[in-house]
């Protein structure tokens, strides 16, 4: 795993904080989400890889109480994937398939749950974990997966960075420049001020890269 892909593993956080404003998030995963973003907007970096350990641990013991909640599980393969950026080297591909193990569970169970979250979080896990014989990344899959999360959540603010990031990272930088400007005008989501603060300026980030591009 080299070090761009880890830098890609950090911003992956597969944040999927759900950009449909009518959306209520259960109360089991709730929490796990408010944490997620306290810690990845707010806990300074050189404390953010303890403090990820710590929430993935809660969110096992969350996920062991409520096992067939797809919500929990969903956010527990989160919490795990930006765990994997934090962490780094090998340690991260394998908190990366555990996360994906997750993901598919949640399918199983719901795979429309939280406005095609699951899709989001298994493209971005495709395109930015390496390829066979490392990992299990594949680009195309990657592409299917995030246009699945795009056609049940064409306007979420995750669906569209997350494609916009992959389209960058393909050299497709006009689309890239597109996905990212609808990301970046995406609806405001209530209750989520830290999120939709972080990812906005990921989003600024990505999109001055890719217009240097062209």
């Amino acid at each position: 795993m080299n070090s761009s892909q880890l830098t890609s593993l950090a911003i992956l956080g597969l944040s999927l904080i759900f950009s449909q404003q009518s959306f209520a998030i259960g109360d089991a995963a709730k929490p796990l989400q408010q944490q997620w973003a306290e810690v990845k907007y707010q806990t300074p970096e050189k404390a953010r890889e303890d403090a990820f350990e710590k929430l993935a641990e809660q969110a096992k013991q969350v996920e062991q109480q409520h096992p067939q909640d797809p919500e929990v599980l969903v956010w527990e393969a989160i919490i795990l994937s930006t765990y994997a950026g934090e962490k780094g080297g090998f340690g991260a591909l394998g908190l990366c398939k555990d996360a994906k193990a997750l993901l598919e569970r949640a399918e199983k169970i719901d795979p429309n749950v939280l406005n095609g979250s699951i899709y989001t979080s298994l493209g971005s896990l495709y395109y930015q974990v390496p390829g066979w014989p490392i990992g299990f990344g594949n680009d195309d899959k990657a592409e299917k997966y995030l246009k699945k999360a795009l056609a049940l959540n064409p306007d979420g603010i995750d669906a569209n960075f997350f494609y916009g990031d992959y389209l960058l990272e393909e050299g497709r930088y006009q689309e890239a420049v597109a996905a990212l400007e609808k990301a970046l005008h995406a609806p405001a989501r209530p209750e989520r001020e830290i999120a939709d603060a972080g990812r906005r300026a990921e989003i600024q980030a990505k999109l001055k890269q890719a217009k240097d591009e062209l």
